[in-house]
């Protein structure tokens, strides 16, 4: 799945195919999330804030895979 960046202090691409959401973290972990309608991907992009979206609107609405292990962000 082809991925493309977005504008977020924690996500850094997001890639979109068959109802399925692919997340890559700014932390380098992937996600694939299931059975997301189109219009919730269009909100996705068009939101002010791409984090609190997925917080509120995918993260525990729809099912997931993580794909790969992200890694510690040291401060």
């Amino acid at each position: 799945m082809r991925r493309v960046p977005v504008e977020s202090s924690v996500i850094a691409e997001i890639g979109y195919e068959d109802e399925v959401m692919e997340f890559r973290f700014n932390n380098g972990g992937v996600y694939r999330y299931f059975n997301v309608p189109p219009r919730v991907c269009l909100d996705f992009l068009k939101a002010d804030s791409k984090g609190r979206f997925f917080n509120h609107e995918i993260r525990s609405e729809y099912p997931c895979k993580r794909i790969r292990k992200g890694r510690p962000i040291l401060r």
